[in-house]
């Protein structure tokens, strides 16, 4: 939220309940509405990626937006923040998953559907070919200006 006022927006937490909503990000004169949805993660797996689940390929708004925080493996790390287009996000997610479920999975064996999603930096690490090999996200790490943008509609 710091970053958001920081760039002269109006920025709250989301009352409790709101299932895909962290933070209500408005401009100055209450105007345009935004939001933002938070994963955060540490750099403990070996994909690097954010747990979604499966209802995150269907959330798709020109005004929601995720924060996808990498708190690093140390305290002293600085966090990165991406931030990324809810149809982004689910176009991704949606064509990794079905990647996933068309591969076979140990022993040849198909994989079950489930409700479980991962949200990579890189998708070319574990084999799914999406177009999102390494660097992808980077176009969208401190894109705090989208935001900003996204007030101004």
């Amino acid at each position: 939220m710091c970053q958001l006022l920081r760039r002269g927006l109006i920025a709250a937490l989301a009352p409790v309940g709101v299932p895909n909503c962290d933070i209500v990000i408005t401009n100055d004169i209450g105007e345009r509405l935004c939001a933002l949805q938070v994963k955060t993660r540490r750099e403990m797996g070996s994909d690097g990626g954010w747990h979604m689940s499966e209802k995150h390929e269907k959330i798709v708004s020109p005004s929601l937006f995720y924060c996808f925080v990498d708190f690093g493996r140390s305290l002293v790390d600085p966090p990165a923040c991406y931030l990324v287009p809810s149809a982004v996000v689910a176009d991704v997610l949606s064509r990794a998953h079905q990647y996933w479920l068309a591969a076979p999975g140990k022993g040849g064996k198909p994989h079950n559907e489930t409700s479980f999603r991962r949200f990579l930096p890189n998708y070319d690490k574990v084999g799914i070919p999406v177009g999102c090999g390494p660097g992808w996200l980077d176009g969208y790490r401190e894109n705090w200006d989208a935001l900003v943008g996204a007030a101004d509609l």
